[in-house]
């Protein structure tokens, strides 16, 4: 198993996943304390979908979000590196087709989208930035990239309370509801080690993305980043 301070290897990542996919839906929802289905909803308005837009969900686990996505008119793609998520979100019956791919190494052409969004994925990329220059190019010009992640608390005290959660209650309410423990270890420790809102702001800026703006949600728990790609 390796740790957040293990340099995130895909293949290590990736076998993490596979282990934890038939539950990882449920210990979201559990640790997000009901959060998730709300996050999910602001991150498909931020995509500004029109009817038939080509859409890329990366990292998109079992399908969750992708299906969301898709309920907004949008015909989606959804791409992982877990093989065991896949397998898990076409067994629920997920309304999608699923691609395995590397968010470092795309496998589409250049232009091949109107948006792309990853949803708590993209801390989790060896090379996050390498990801986020991914994005931009297989995005059409004016289409977006956006990014719902895990950030940063704005009020001092509430992050203290936040960070005391993820270290001390996250890891044991996942020994009841996981199948690993290990895992939210890391999850936890990905999260603490996570840039706040400005930096990822500033690595938007650094992929060529335009119009950068973000979000903050649930008091900065959560940040929904966005970007327009410029004219090629």
């Amino acid at each position: 198993m390796s740790r957040a301070d293990l340099e995130k290897q895909p293949y290590d990542v990736a076998t993490m996943f596979d282990g934890i996919a038939r539950r990882y839906d449920l210990m979201n929802d559990v640790a997000a304390m009901g959060q998730v289905g709300m996050w999910r909803e602001k991150m498909v308005e931020s995509l500004d979908i029109a009817a038939g837009d080509q859409v890329l969900d990366l990292a998109a686990g079992t399908g969750t979000s992708s299906a969301a996505i898709a309920r907004a008119g949008a015909q989606v793609v959804a791409a992982d590196f877990s093989l065991g998520m896949m397998t898990e979100g076409r067994r629920r019956g997920a309304p999608v087709p699923f691609v395995g791919a590397d968010a470092q190494h795309l496998p589409f052409a250049d232009d091949s989208f109107e948006a792309a969004v990853i949803s708590f994925g993209l801390r989790n990329v060896h090379e996050p930035r390498l990801a986020l220059a991914e994005m931009s190019r297989v995005v059409r010009p004016g289409g977006r990239v956006v990014v719902c992640e895990f950030s940063t608390p704005t009020w001092r005290p509430f992050r203290t309370v936040y960070e005391n959660y993820l270290l001390r209650a996250l890891p044991a309410v996942a020994r009841r509801v996981a199948t690993s423990a290990d895992a939210y270890d890391y999850l936890a420790e990905s999260i603490l080690d996570w840039p706040d809102q400005e930096a990822l702001r500033g690595w938007f800026a650094q992929a060529g993305l335009e119009q950068v703006k973000y979000r903050n949600l649930s008091g900065g728990i959560v940040a929904l980043h966005r970007g327009v790609v410029p004219a090629r």
